[in-house]
């Protein structure tokens, strides 16, 4: 059996697949032999190994018989490359019978999710957006994301910082300012208090995409969210200065895909495949040649 994860900022999904299994090219994807297990998001670069060693052993083990996984591929936001080798050693900690492990971006992930072993422009929209050039086996060319705070267009983050800059900023109405505060229970001072001072403001962020969703009606709201979008593929796909279809994995992207699809029109381009999870096109991606 092969675990293959893909892990976000908010949360991880861990495909526990056999070998040789038949991967359909349907939405049913998962097999008798294989299972889909969630945990929270996994990210070295914004938590540290006990933090990361803890969810492991207290929320993905507990789903699992670790003896029945003979190998482990993780893919995961901020799992950058020298952060590959911290990544594979807590797997290894947690697997420990295991002998092949790997750790790899959540970029890669998604371009080999959606582009599987062809050339193609590979695109995040989460809770965190990305980008890249993907030749077939390897990402080529990659606009830098720069997180939420310099950067991330298009991602959930950003949309939920936009909201609220409109939304206390007095771009968006006030009865929807109302409906916000009383379903979140939050007020001014405690969305500051969020944002500032509380742990991940960007899960924080990401979470209020669902709201946002509920009030696309309104037209302010929908041109808050188109403007994000547009934004994503002036600063980020725009620099691959290639005609060709653009691609997505993410729940912001699957959600707001009408929204997506009128911004990439907006700016000159056309969208490709659209993934709410990337690991449908992971679990083909990793089975054996003659079942791709």
């Amino acid at each position: 059996m092969i675990l293959i994860a893909d892990s976000g900022s908010t949360k991880t999904d861990w495909a526990l697949a056999s070998s040789p299994s038949t991967v359909p090219s349907d939405s049913s994807f998962l097999t008798p032999h294989s299972s889909l297990l969630t945990t929270q998001g996994i990210n070295p670069f914004h938590q540290d190994r006990t933090v990361i060693a803890e969810i492991l052993r207290q929320e993905l083990l507990p789903q699992l018989n670790p003896d029945e996984v003979d190998g482990v591929c993780f893919y995961g936001s901020g799992v950058r490359p020298e952060l590959e080798p911290v990544m594979i050693a807590l797997l290894q900690e947690a697997f420990p019978q295991v002998k092949q492990v790997e750790a790899h971006s959540d970029l890669l992930g998604a371009a080999r999710a959606l582009c599987g072993h062809n050339y193609g422009i590979a695109s995040i929209l989460g809770t965190g957006a990305n980008s890249c050039l993907y030749d077939g086996e390897r990402i080529i060319q990659n606009t830098p994301a720069l997180g939420y705070i310099l950067g991330d267009e298009g991602s959930g983050g950003v949309l939920g910082k936009h909201f609220l800059h409109g939304l206390y900023k007095g771009v968006l109405s006030e009865n929807i300012r109302l409906e916000f505060e009383q379903e979140f229970g939050l007020t001014m001072s405690d969305v500051i208090q969020r944002v500032y001072r509380e742990p991940m403001p960007n899960r924080f962020l990401a979470s209020l995409a669902p709201f946002i969703h509920r009030h696309l009606s309104d037209a302010a709201v929908a041109r808050l969210v188109i403007d994000n979008f547009r934004d994503f593929f002036r600063y980020n796909i725009r620099p691959y200065q290639l005609e060709m279809p653009v691609s997505f994995v993410g729940s912001i992207a699957w959600h707001f895909r009408d929204q997506l699809a009128e911004a990439a029109n907006a700016e000159g381009f056309r969208l490709g495949t659209i993934l709410k999870s990337p690991i449908e096109g992971l679990l083909r991606y990793h089975a054996p040649k003659s079942n791709k």
